[in-house]
C-alpha cells in the first residue's frame, strides 16, 4: 500500500491520481499507524514551508515521516515536500525542517536581479546529474520537461544528494535522493506522460520492496 501523507495542505488529489494513473493505489491518510505499515510514503506539499511543517507537527506526523524514510521503504516527496527533507528554510523567517537531509531552501533572486518572474512556474527542462543514475527517472532526464510552481528551491549542503537540475537564473536542485528517499521539486502528477512515467516508476519500486 503506497500512503501519501494528509497534514491538512498539500495536492493530495492530485498526487492520489497521478499514482493511479501510472497504475498504483494509493490512500490518502493522517493516520500516523497507516503511514507506519504503509509499502510506501508519498509526501506531497503546496503552500508555506512554515505551514506545512506546522500541519506535520500539530498531526504528530513528524516522528513517523523520519521513521519512514529511515525504515528502507521507498519515499517520495513532492515540491515542498521536498523542501521539507531539508533542516529549514529561509521561507516566513528561518523555519525548522525535517533534517533527513543536510541543507537549506532559499528563495529564488528577485526578478529584478535576473529578468525571471518568481514564482518559477510552468514548464522546464531537467537534466540528471551525470555519474548517478535514478530508477525513477530510467536513465532519460536530459531534455524531459517537466511543470514546476515554486518560489523557494532547496540548496543542498551534500552535493552527493542531487540526481536532476534545472536552469532558472540559477542551477537547482530538481531531485534529490539518498538510499530508499527520492524528492522532486516539479509536480510530477501535473507533467503529462513524463511525469507518469516517474510515478510509474516510483510504483515498480514498491511492488519489489514489498
Amino acid at each position: 500500500m503506497i500512503v501519501i501523507v494528509d497534514y491538512g495542505m498539500g495536492n493530495l488529489r492530485s498526487a492520489q491520481k497521478g499514482l493511479e494513473t501510472a497504475g498504483h493505489q494509493a490512500v490518502v491518510t493522517d493516520d500516523p499507524e497507516m503511514i507506519a505499515g504503509a509499502d510506501a510514503v508519498v509526501l506531497p506539499g503546496v503552500g508555506a514551508f512554515k505551514d506545512c511543517y506546522e500541519g506535520l507537527r500539530s498531526r504528530g506526523l513528524v516522528q513517523p515521516i523520519l521513521d519512514a524514510a529511515d525504515s528502507g521503504r521507498p519515499f517520495l516527496g513532492i515540491c515542498v515536500g521536498l523542501q521539507l527533507l531539508f533542516e529549514e528554510s529561509e521561507e516566513g523567517g528561518l523555519s525548522r525542517g525535517l533534517g533527513i537531509l543536510p541543507g537549506r531552501v532559499v528563495r529564488f533572486a528577485h526578478a529584478k536581479e535576473t529578468g525571471l518572474k518568481v514564482p518559477h512556474m510552468g514548464w522546464n527542462q531537467i537534466r540528471s546529474v551525470p555519474g548517478r543514475p535514478c530508477r525513477l527517472l530510467n536513465g532519460a532526464a536530459d531534455g524531459r520537461y517537466v511543470y514546476f510552481v515554486h518560489s523557494y528551491y532547496a540548496r543542498p549542503a551534500d552535493d552527493s544528494v542531487v540526481l536532476a537540475t534545472c536552469q532558472y537564473g540559477v542551477e537547482f536542485a530538481a531531485m534529490v535522493g539518498r538510499g530508499n528517499v527520492f524528492a522532486v521539486q516539479f509536480h510530477p502528477e501535473k507533467s503529462q506522460s513524463q511525469g507518469i512515467a516517474i510515478l510509474k516508476a516510483f510504483g515498480g519500486l514498491v511492488r519489489e520492496k514489498a
